[in-house]
């Protein structure tokens, strides 16, 4: 066996070797304490520079703020991808090992399956206590005003953001790891944030985001159009049920053009009814959603992320083949 081909084994052993020990730990710890968390950073930064691009008010300015918010955008995708790119060199440097250990502890932060999941199994059982105790739960997942939700709406919205966060928080870091180590993961981990945090149309929180966050929406949308799709076959494959071919279109019906996709999937999976008033009605003929779905639901995003680590080993010797040819 040549040299090329045993630092290609290697290479493929410690990225699916990191993959699971950043999965066991998040599974075994949850999330790190906030001083710790390298994404409490990343919105530390967007915050305090977000101040200084945003208009206050509504305001007609287009170029200043959009090239800010490229600006800023760029810097810190340089300053944390940069830092990524350091430590993952240092660590390859180490025997493979220490390498899986060091990249997985890393890792780990940028992706957070058992927060998700947690958080919206929580707001189920927040119903069971009230209608308002529920609606103040799912306010701590989603942007939108949850005060005039019916229980049906809450858990519909519950759903939604269990299937899109699926792809943001778990698969797509995943996906830009196995393709460019902890860099990637930690530039998606930005992107993601930043088009959270900027990425609106109008007022938010006193501020006009429309040009100021319009550079950091489009990075993300571009960041996220293979992982979105990934993510709902994935979720084909953890439910192993018929509906496929409707999934394009479904997916069409909501105004992001990678979010439909999984919340698409999910919503002809459960064979319930997903959407947002007066925006976009997903599976429209579909029941409303009940406990047991919430339940599903999150049951069958576990088995998707199981069916992505193990999927990570074939995908990673494919890289490495194609990296020698």
């Amino acid at each position: 066996m040549s040299a090329s081909t045993i630092d290609a084994l290697l290479t493929v052993g410690t990225t699916g070797a990191a993959l699971w020990i950043a999965l066991l730990v998040d599974h075994a710890f949850g999330e790190p304490s906030a001083r710790w968390h390298p994404v409490v950073w990343i919105g530390n930064y967007l915050g305090a520079i977000g101040r200084r691009i945003a208009p206050i008010g509504s305001s007609t300015a287009r170029v200043a703020p959009f090239i800010g918010g490229m600006l800023a955008w760029c810097v810190g995708v340089a300053v944390f991808g940069g830092v990524a790119f350091i430590v993952q060199r240092a660590l390859w440097a180490l025997p493979f090992w220490a390498t899986a250990i060091g990249l997985g502890l890393l890792l780990k932060p940028l992706l957070a399956w058992r927060m998700l999941r947690d958080e919206v199994l929580a707001v189920e059982d927040a119903l069971g206590v009230s209608l308002d105790v529920g609606r103040a739960q799912l306010a701590r997942l989603v942007s939108r005003d949850v005060r005039a939700l019916s229980a049906s709406e809450v858990r519909e919205s519950a759903i939604e953001s269990l299937s899109e966060n699926l792809n943001d928080s778990v698969v797509a870091p995943i996906f830009w790891f196995v393709l460019l180590g902890l860099p990637g993961a930690a530039v998606y981990r930005f992107a993601n944030t930043a088009d959270a945090m900027w990425g609106y149309i109008g007022l938010r929180n006193g501020r006009d985001w429309t040009w100021a966050g319009k550079w950091a929406a489009r990075a993300d949308d571009v960041l996220s159009w293979v992982p979105a799709r990934l993510t709902a076959l994935l979720l084909f494959l953890a439910f192993w049920r018929p509906g496929l071919r409707r999934l394009p279109s479904e997916a069409r019906r909501t105004p992001s053009p990678n979010s439909g996709w999984p919340m698409a999937a999910m919503a002809l999976l459960l064979d319930v009814r997903l959407g947002k008033p007066g925006v976009y009605t997903l599976n429209a003929a579909g029941q409303s959603p009940s406990a047991q779905d919430v339940a599903h639901a999150a049951a069958g995003c576990t088995r998707a992320v199981v069916v992505l680590a193990i999927g990570v080993l074939p995908s990673a010797l494919v890289l490495a083949w194609l990296n020698r040819v």
